[in-house]
């Protein structure tokens, strides 16, 4: 890369977004409110797909590669079937629910080519979680591997969806196998549609920590701007830092560790590789030891996942002598990096800065964003907003606080959903003149700055003292033999909540030598009355986040099993 001129974050992004640049904004009232979006971009994710055709590898998973173009010629096909044989028209649902295959990639793209709208499932839902999702999105067909025909066999005969089988085991009734049926359809043309910016592209579902989960909704604009921001901050971060951005002399290549139905998969590393011509490299299932082999043989240049994968690779590369030089970027995504763990990124790979940032399902997956150098030194913080997107902090009567001081996180712009699917009141509750609650509890510094601090729901109410689970987990964390901490609410006659925690770590790990620590970093009332330590890494949900519901609920259950005990 050659040297240039350097320049504020500010100054870099009003040079590449002014009239006539390649990432121009300007300001359209959408819905009545006044958004800023890219006037280059594609109109569609049909329009995204056409115009990236190519012979460069695109996806490859285990002996399978398919070009681009390859992709686009076999969603094609599944676009024929779904249009002549399934009678799938503008604004039907497809549900797509199963490992990374490569069908998950052309069921997605065919169903948003023909104006219908993608819903993707989490593949790790229970039957009557599956059963749900199906019947609230109302989907027409649903792609399923076989893991999820077979929870699909234990859902209500009511359900009108009509399944095709994707790599099955075994014949499925009323399943076709895809590759059977395409077989009949041939190479044809991509069906005609028109697909408009403001049409609905996605259905995500929430993981649905608390209730039923809720379909978050978004239109190809939502999701293309997404998209466009991220090339966007890439190139203000080149100017920022002096250097002007030069055509790769290989080919980039990303590896695919996150489930696709999950934002950072489909957005940060599945589409987002369109326009950059890069190479999808995609796993089975996690494996820090096979992700270490893909990174030496594909030549694997990013990696964005969860802090626990990254930590995963970051352990992998300390031992391993594999080659894991091509590395130039592992960033954050689906949960937070802890500081120490930046650090490690930085000095366990030969070439690869750490990156992160903040945003959510409803966001599209942007928000704020740091990488480099600056998150060395802040690695506390997740960032700057997009140029797309506005923050603000509010205290509990909805006014805005000034910098420094703690509140809600509402977010405003382009990239943001339409709205949770079917749920009007809940849409009502959480959006305010374009404003989205959040549930954050964060802070913005005097130079922007972004510091998430907790969710809202995530406090325990100690006798009336508010304890933050993050400040607790960070605290716990500190101890040189913790890996994984947990903090949750356990319910206390007396207090009303007490502090509870799970923690994973070295087979020294005492539980009152790590409450004796705490004392130097937490309040008295702060540290965990209840620590319970694990032997094995805690459970995660398929986003990569700790299935902190499930620890809580298991230590509730043992501390009434030692009441009872106790009482006999």
């Amino acid at each position: 890369m050659a040297e240039a001129q350097t320049m504020t974050r500010s100054e870099a992004i009003a040079a590449l977004a002014k009239s006539g640049e390649r990432y121009e904004l300007q300001e359209l009232e959408i819905n009545g409110v006044p958004l800023r979006v890219f006037k280059n971009a594609p109109s569609s994710l049909r329009a995204l797909y056409a115009d990236t055709k190519s012979d460069k590898p695109f996806i490859v998973y285990d002996d399978e590669r398919l070009t681009f173009a390859d992709a686009y010629r076999d969603a094609a096909r599944v676009a024929h079937l779904l249009v002549h044989e399934y009678g799938v028209a503008k604004g039907d649902r497809v549900a797509i629910s199963m490992r990374n295959y490569p069908e998950w990639i052309l069921a997605f793209m065919a169903a948003t080519s023909i104006g219908a709208i993608a819903v993707a499932m989490n593949s790790m839902w229970p039957p009557e979680e599956m059963e749900y999702g199906l019947d609230d999105s109302g989907a027409k067909v649903l792609f399923a591997d076989q893991e999820r025909l077979d929870r699909l066999s234990q859902c209500s005969k009511s359900l009108s969806v009509r399944a095709v089988a994707v790599r099955p085991a075994r014949a499925n009734d009323g399943a076709p196998e895809l590759t059977q049926i395409l077989e009949d359809v041939g190479d044809v043309e991509m069906p005609p549609a028109d697909v408009a910016p403001e049409d609905d592209a996605t259905i995500v579902y929430t993981s649905g920590s608390t209730g039923q989960p809720k379909g978050v909704v978004s239109t190809h604009r939502n999701v293309l701007t997404a998209l466009l921001s991220w090339e966007l901050d890439a190139r203000a971060g080149m100017l920022m830092a002096g250097v002007t951005p030069v055509a790769p002399r290989e080919q980039p290549a990303t590896l695919l560790g996150v489930p696709l139905f999950h934002a950072t998969g489909s957005h940060a590393v599945y589409l987002s590789s369109y326009r950059a011509r890069r190479k999808i490299v995609s796993m089975y299932k996690w494996d820090p030891e096979q992700a270490a082999e893909l990174v030496e043989r594909e030549q694997i240049t990013s990696f964005i996942a969860p802090a626990a994968m990254t930590g995963d690779l970051i352990r992998e590369a300390k031992r391993t002598k594999r080659d894991l030089s091509t590395l130039l970027t592992v960033g954050g995504g689906g949960a937070p990096r802890e500081p120490e763990q930046v650090k490690e990124i930085d000095a366990s790979f030969q070439k690869a800065m750490p990156n992160t940032g903040w945003g959510m399902t409803e966001t599209n997956a942007i928000g704020t964003g740091i990488g480099g150098q600056d998150y060395l030194t802040r690695p506390g913080s997740s960032g700057r907003v997009s140029a797309v997107l506005a923050l603000k902090v509010v205290d509990d009567s909805g006014g805005e606080l000034p910098a420094g001081e703690r509140g809600e996180l509402l977010v405003r712009g382009t990239s943001m959903f339409r709205g949770y699917w079917n749920r009007p009141e809940i849409n009502a509750e959480l959006f305010d003149d374009g404003w989205f609650r959040t549930g954050d509890v964060a802070y913005l510094d005097n130079e922007g700055y972004l510091f998430i601090v907790d969710r809202i729901k995530d406090l325990i109410i100690r006798g009336g003292e508010n304890i933050g689970c993050g400040q607790v987990e960070a605290a716990l964390l500190l101890h040189p033999d913790v890996r994984e901490a947990a903090v949750y609410a356990v319910p206390d006659d007396r207090l009303g909540e007490e502090v509870g925690a799970t923690v994973y770590g070295s087979e020294t790990l005492e539980a009152d030598e790590l409450r004796e620590s705490l004392r130097e970093h937490l309040a008295r009332f702060a540290v965990p009355r209840y620590v319970r330590l694990s032997s094995a890494p805690l459970p995660r949900t398929a986003s990569g986040k700790i299935f902190k519901r499930q620890l809580r609920d298991e230590a509730i259950a043992a501390l009434a099993l030692e009441t009872e005990t106790a009482s006999v």
